[in-house]
């Protein structure tokens, strides 16, 4: 990241109203090099224990091989499917040996020193580029509903409160190859945001109000309103959530006396 930026994030977990907790999230810094942060959110499916042992295995997956990752000569987007297909292949393995059907979604970004950006996602949860209160790119959902919105047969609208907005078509653990769909970023700019999320957030808002509040809050305090307010609108009946936010704010320059 250039000197004249700086990165402000936080991360947000909550239960919702589900007896358990398969969602997990984590923002890490790079521990050898300044200015290289990796974001996953990961919403595990499965029953009690199979949900919680997908996304735990997304997270332990994904930390490993960003431990071994170097920014000056290793492929960004190659590391992040990596991360996708061996996250999948372990999933596949203990759903053999522990007999359960684990599964689950992935969102994750990579912010380079350099400041460019890369994400990869495979499943219902979400990353959203916004610049101030404007939409500049998300992920579009490996779901039915998607396909549907993307043949012109529903609204965005239409879809968030669609009954069938949970069938995925694509995620790890199935017994299919999972999607792992790129973006990339050339180069983040002070006031620019990353918001990734499971659906537990995202179905709750469009993107317009997301941006908004993104703008006028600073992470930490949009994180614990995003959930606070999502909860409300679930009346009760909400998923587990999990979010992570990323603010690209210019350094002010240095003053004083010697």
């Amino acid at each position: 990241m250039p000197p004249s930026f700086r990165l402000i994030a936080s991360t947000g977990l909550h239960r919702g109203d589900r007896e358990y907790q398969q969602d997990q999230v984590q923002l890490l810094k790079h521990a050898r090099v300044h200015g290289c942060v990796l974001g996953v959110v990961a919403d595990g499916m499965g029953g009690r224990s199979g949900g919680r042992k997908a996304s735990d295995q997304v997270m332990l997956t994904c930390s490993q091989l960003f431990e071994r990752y170097d920014p000056a000569s290793d492929d960004a987007m190659e590391l992040l499917r990596n991360m996708v297909h061996e996250a999948h292949t372990v999933i596949r393995l203990t759903a053999l040996s522990a007999e359960q059907e684990p599964h689950s979604t992935m969102a994750a970004f990579i912010i380079q020193p350099s400041g460019a950006c890369h994400w990869v996602h495979s499943g219902d949860s979400r990353i959203y580029h916004f610049h101030e209160d404007r939409l500049l790119h998300r992920t579009r959902d490996h779901s039915y509903v998607q396909a549907l919105v993307d043949r012109g047969q529903l609204t965005e609208r239409q879809a968030q409160s669609h009954p069938q907005s949970n069938i995925l078509v694509g995620c790890l653990g199935a017994a299919s190859a999972p999607p792992a769909t790129p973006h990339h970023i050339a180069e983040l700019q002070p006031g620019h945001t990353l918001l990734a999320c499971s659906d537990g957030v995202w179905h709750y808002f469009d993107a317009e109000e997301l941006a908004t509040l993104l703008q006028a809050l600073p992470p930490r305090e949009a994180a614990e309103l995003l959930i606070r307010q999502a909860r409300l609108r679930a009346g009760g009946t909400g998923d587990n959530l999990s979010l992570a936010i990323v603010k690209i704010e210019a350094l002010q320059p240095k003053t004083g006396t010697a």
